[in-house]
């Protein structure tokens, strides 16, 4: 049998299986407020237990952008094997394979529908890179099907969808960890414990800085999509639209249907330090934010703005500012994508793993990231974190403690809904107030609108995981 014609009877097979997966799933209406789907599984499976030297087999799902620095992270981890790869897009599933078969060796097997990737019981772990509108989705399904998942940052699409990722990893009693890396960064956790230490007086203020080149990507037309591309498994959850270049492989992150705009792009990163670096386990409780779509109108069609300047109060009062710039801009004071903390002693800036104090009114260096390296660890740093985020994933799982991840569902979900209240207040063009408790805006029902979204059979986050 030719290669064309394997291909093909695979595609037929997995088209019949998809449907079969589907009418699992399916549901009368497509709100997640509609009668709770069942898992596309006949039982919720519970995966094994993973011992200390065990080989972890491991598939990765998404494989286009970010999806490769995955691949190439954990497969450098001893015992990690790499069995998998899944994306919709074939062009990309096997340039990927033949990418990965060139340096390794050894060819993963590939599948373009994610459902038949958890039907195989070997797998271990998933790594989902997929778009945000299908983190949530895949999470769960992947949990239901026995699989511990890494997942990348925002964890999910919206506020809602993220709450039943957690709900799905504690009932299933699976580990999820969200690719936020600066949680396994040793310089940010000492930057952390000097915060928290005092030292710096009360910190009552945190500003996030998100200022990230973006130029226009142009206009595109409405056309049939390629034919490796499988177009109804790539928009998933996302409400049905027809494929355009322009709304496709990574520029979905400016349209509100499947992105989240750079504030909950990048962003998402300074959004985690910035509420880390607060110590706050909490929601705030006043959400404003501003901005728009400057200079590029009329060549693009990005729904998202590229300035949005966004404010967050807490209950203590206690600020949280964030900034984020696409066009020209200076730094803060020269840094473009980080965090500033401000307290009543001094104040700290943080790039990347380096970072500064300065104390009182004359702004006097104070401790650095490079004097608490040069120190007798006096704050105690060992073991503060794995230098390494996906090292930290496979420790957790070795070791069969939750309690050891890094960035744990729960904390990404947390750190995930900031940018998500951002543009909830940003769209309605108005302050909102959270009951963080209820997870839910007070007496505003156009903004709980917004907590959710409408899903489409058979990719249906349900009420009940």
């Amino acid at each position: 049998m030719s290669s064309n014609q394997t291909a093909l009877s695979r595609r037929d097979f997995l088209r019949k299986s998809s449907h079969i997966a589907a009418g699992a799933v399916a549901v009368t209406a497509l709100t997640s407020c509609a009668t709770p789907s069942s898992p596309p599984y006949a039982a919720p499976i519970q995966g094994r237990v993973i011992g200390a030297n065990d080989q972890v087999t491991m598939a990765f799902i998404g494989i286009n952008g970010r999806g490769s620095n995955l691949i190439d992270g954990f497969s450098a981890i001893k015992g990690v094997r790499v069995k998998t790869f899944c994306d919709c897009d074939e062009t990309v599933l096997n340039r990927r394979a033949d990418e990965f078969e060139k340096k390794t060796g050894k060819r993963p097997v590939t599948e373009y529908d994610l459902r038949k990737v958890f039907e195989d019981k070997e797998i271990d772990a998933v790594a989902i890179a997929m778009p945000n509108f299908w983190h949530a989705m895949g999470t769960i399904w992947a949990c239901q099907a026995g699989k511990h998942v890494y997942v990348e940052k925002p964890c999910s699409h919206n506020i809602f969808e993220g709450r039943k990722m957690i709900e799905a990893a504690r009932k299933y009693n699976r580990f999820v960890e969200v690719g936020f890396q600066n949680r396994s960064i040793k310089n940010v956790h000492s930057a952390m414990e000097f915060l928290h230490s005092g030292k710096l007086g009360r910190i009552y203020m945190a500003r996030g800085l998100c200022f990230k080149p973006r130029d226009d990507f142009k206009k595109f037309p409405d056309t049939q999509p390629p034919k490796e591309l499988h177009w109804d498994l790539w928009v998933g959850p996302a409400e049905m639209y027809p494929y355009n270049e322009g709304k496709c492989h990574y520029n979905w992150h400016w349209h509100w249907n499947t992105g989240n705009g750079d504030t909950g792009n990048q962003g998402p990163h300074q959004f985690d330090v910035a509420r880390w670096g607060l110590n706050k386990d909490e929601h705030p409780v006043r959400i404003s934010s501003f901005g728009g779509y400057y200079k590029f109108e009329k060549e693009c069609t990005q729904e998202t703005p590229n300035t949005q300047t966004s404010l967050f109060e807490y209950a203590d009062g206690t600020i949280l500012e964030f900034g984020t710039r696409g066009l020209y801009t200076n730094g803060e004071p020269d840094v473009k994508i980080g965090n500033l903390f401000y307290g009543t002693e001094g104040w700290m800036q943080i790039d990347g793993g380096n970072w500064k104090t300065f104390m009182g009114r004359k702004n006097e260096p104070g401790v650095t990231s490079k004097t608490v390296e040069a120190s007798a660890d006096p704050m105690n740093l060992a073991g503060a974190g794995a230098d390494n985020h996906f090292a930290n994933f496979i420790d957790a799982l070795r070791a069969n403690k939750r309690d050891m991840l890094n960035c744990d569902i729960e904390v990404g979900y947390m750190s995930t809904c900031l940018p998500h209240l951002a543009n909830i207040a940003y769209r309605l063009k108005r302050q909102v107030t959270f009951d963080g408790k209820a997870e839910k805006f007070v007496n505003d029902s156009e903004a709980d609108n917004l907590l959710t979204r409408k899903y489409r059979a058979p990719y249906i986050v349900p009420e009940k995981v």
